[in-house]
């Protein structure tokens, strides 16, 4: 395999893959004649004969068509890499196949060196030009698979290539890793080997930062910052930027401040302050030295702001808003000059003074930048520099009542903090000239480097903290810290655990290129983190009540289950079979369809971890209700398979003497459209997902959840993983679980 690093220059691409001979010729020139404007990265996959390789086993059945199989496998396997194990994996190396396939075997697999075709992919911004090479034949028959999305073209030996065309579903990285889990193709994952290998992923900021060092622009330590404004909680957008400002310092062995951007204080308070620290803290980082307060350099930028008067940069403009957004001009046309810009340093130094003593209203004068009103990028048209805002601060007090605008602000107090790498999300970049400006005319002890990236778009969800505000505001839901909702703390509260955020921003890689992730990629993270870890316990969500009319009603046993069935080191824990049990009601149907692999009359099952039993009559109250099953259960299946007959499944349990009450609130994506706010003629709370929230009250569990573990989600076997909720297990005085994300993704398979 050969990787490569960079922009779209297709001629140092090919140099890198100059070994596969014609692999170059005939498939990475021509694909950079089509896709060498966007293309970022460029992998080749060299798959070959060895059938013992390792890395990736395929089984499949029903598939009469081998080699097809074979090349849906590498799909797959291409597919997982390119959504996001390619940044982790870097030392991918060429993948071997086992093709154990049910139904056929490839056969006449003679090796002849033929180029299978190229890939482009694009996930959440990240564009990978994905070259896969077999050595052996692959000869594909034009064939399309109902649901698998992918078509493959007839290969005409070395001269052509197997046609592999994306179709739409692909789009969705949760479900191609569930068509990976569906064939099994085993990659397996390494948390510590990913952790450590997600530090040396490369982005394009790194890169950025590892030139500057070669060629000597950059030298001493790499420091950069995360500038929150405290006027809302933080979201999962913010945690990329979080990931992305900490990682960096990380990297290079430099640091990263903690700023406040607290210039705005009529909508910041320090609720916001401390939910903003302790989100960071709890995602695993730790800030250098003391916090830090925009504020705390505000007598600085006062003093810069009169050198920018005395210097002739700066004048006190007395236009009203709607003034001045008429003399500001437009996109097609330049503005006009304020008749207050040409007053003297005298006249301009004094008035900013008498501002700043209180001498004049709300909003009735501001402080402005003389740059260039007719300059083409609307920001250097002389913006605005200070306002005029009466309003008491969380840090200052009264001591202020003129306060800095943000772009004034922010790199001025970068320079003061000697930051290297201002790392801001896209919307900044028009604004770097006057961040650069701001820089250059005042006597600042350093000139830090603006970079900016795409921020996150997440499908289904809703950042902008102006809307979030209002769904809180206006009770759509409980509070910043709701479940439902794309905070950091509600996704804390929810279950969400740092190491799966974590995991989420470095699939998701940091670009310039705008786009829109799917969230199944943010499930996947979390399933994959709690699958490893979580505990397993059994939960029946709607109890239906199990009488065992062969057992003693006053006999129980102590079964013991393992607490992770692939983790023996975490331990067993203890169950009790008694003669009444409970059951969930959706394990149970009186006309059985089909492949039903459940609980019917006349029909057996196995107790998870216990016995086999049969159902042998139905039980109903006045309206008709089931409300217990009679059944008889086989004493000599313990552990073992029963004699003469089979059951058809197996399901999960409860005893009803030895089992908790519990309430469980299951949480579902707070929106049902995939883009909430892309109407703009509608409002995006019409959008709001009706079934975000069911609350099954009177549930039970094990007994060993009286007193759950706070710290971690629990799997609930067959259900989905949970999370114990504090807050509202103490006011109900009893368990209460928040549903994290279900055992499968059940949006990408059209069950929403």
């Amino acid at each position: 395999m050969a990787c490569a690093h960079g922009g779209a220059h297709s001629a140092d691409l090919i140099d890198c893959v100059h070994a596969f001979g014609n692999l170059a010729e005939y498939a990475v020139a021509p694909a950079f004649c089509v896709f060498g404007s966007v293309i970022e990265e460029t992998i080749v996959l060299n798959v070959n004969k060895e059938l013992s390789g390792g890395g990736v086993r395929v089984h499949g059945t029903g598939h009469s068509n081998g080699a097809l199989h074979v090349a849906q496998a590498v799909v797959g396997f291409i597919l997982d890499r390119v959504a996001g194990f390619a940044r982790r994996h870097a030392g991918l190396k060429a993948a071997a196949l086992n093709h154990e396939v049910a139904d056929d075997t490839v056969e006449n697999q003679a090796v002849v060196k033929t180029v299978s075709y190229i890939l482009l992919k694009i996930f959440g911004g990240f564009r990978c030009l994905v070259i896969i090479q077999f050595e052996f034949d692959v000869t594909v028959v034009s064939s399309q698979q109902n649901h698998q999305g992918f078509l493959f073209a007839k290969v005409d030996h070395n001269r052509s290539a197997i046609v592999l065309k994306s179709l739409p579903l692909c789009m969705s990285p949760g479900w191609i890793y569930g068509y990976n889990t569906r064939f099994q193709i085993h990659t397996p994952v390494n948390r510590e080997r990913m952790s450590a290998e997600s530090k040396k992923a490369h982005n394009f900021i790194q890169s950025l930062i590892e030139d500057a060092i070669a060629k000597g622009e950059h030298t001493g330590k790499v420091v950069t910052r995360f500038p929150p404004e405290p006027n809302g909680y933080l979201h999962i957008g913010h945690a990329k930027s979080i990931c992305l400002n900490f990682g960096i310092a990380e990297t290079f062995g430099g640091e990263c401040n903690l700023r406040f951007d607290d210039t705005n204080p009529e909508k910041e308070s320090q609720e916001y302050i401390d939910a903003i620290k302790q989100d960071v803290e709890w995602l695993g980082y730790k800030w250098a030295g003391d916090i830090r307060y925009a504020s705390d350099y505000f007598d600085a930028l006062y003093d810069f702001a009169e050198e920018l008067i005395q210097s002739g940069k700066a004048y006190v403009c007395e236009l009203s808003a709607e003034q001045m957004a008429e003399y500001r001009g437009s996109l097609k046309e330049p503005g006009r000059n304020s008749p207050y810009r040409d007053r003297s340093v005298e006249e301009n130094l004094q008035l900013f003074r008498d501002m700043r003593a209180g001498k004049f209203g709300n909003g009735e004068k501001v402080l402005r930048a003389k740059i260039d009103m007719a300059s083409p990028n609307i920001n250097l048209r002389d913006p605005i520099l200070y306002r005029i805002r009466y309003a008491d601060h969380h840090q200052t007090g009264d001591k202020w009542c003129i306060y800095p605008m943000y772009d004034f602000t922010h790199p001025i107090s970068d320079a003061l903090e000697s930051i290297t790498h201002s790392l801001c999300t896209l919307e900044f970049e028009d604004h770097r000239p006057l961040y650069d400006w701001a820089l250059d005319n005042v006597s600042g002890p350093c000139h830090p480097r603006q970079i900016e990236f795409a921020r996150l778009n997440l499908n289904y969800t809703i950042t902008s903290k102006r809307k979030l505000k209002r769904l809180v505001d206006e009770n759509f839901v409980d509070g910043w810290n709701d479940p439902r909702m794309p905070t950091i703390s509600g996704m804390r509260r929810r279950g969400y655990t740092p190491e799966s955020i974590r995991a989420f921003c470095d699939m998701i890689g940091v670009n310039k290129a705008g786009g829109t992730v799917d969230v199944s990629m943010l499930e996947f993270a979390i399933r994959e983190d709690l699958n490893a870890r979580a505990p397993r316990a059994m939960c029946v969500m709607r109890p239906l009540k199990v009488t065992l009319t062969n057992y003693p009603a006053d006999k129980t046993e102590t079964l013991v289950l393992p607490v992770h069935p692939q983790n023996p080191d975490m331990g067993e824990r203890e169950v009790t079979w008694s003669q009444t049990l409970y059951i969930d009601r959706e394990d149970f149907v009186e006309e059985a369809p089909r492949k039903w692999k459940r609980l019917a009359p006349d029909q057996a099952v196995r107790l998870r971890g216990g016995y086999v039993m049969t159902c042998c009559e139905i039980i109903r109250d006045d309206s008709g209700e089931i409300v217990e099953l009679r059944c008889e259960y086989d004493p000599s299946t313990l552990g073992v398979n029963p004699e003469g007959y089979k059951p058809n499944g197996v399901i999960h349990w409860v005893s009803a003497s030895d089992s908790v009450e519990a309430d469980i609130r299951l949480y579902d994506r707070l929106f049902n459209h995939e883009s909430p706010d892309s109407d703009k003629e509608g409002d995006f709370v019409e959008h709001l997902n009706p079934e975000s929230l069911v609350v099954l009250a009177g549930a039970r569990v094990e007994k060993g959840l009286a007193d759950p573990r706070t710290d971690l989600p629990y799997q609930f076997e067959r259900e989905g993983y949970f999370f114990c909720d504090q807050q509202l297990s103490a006011e109900a005085g009893r368990p209460v679980f928040n549903r994290t994300v279900t055992l499968r993704d059940s949006w990408g398979k059209g069950g929403k």
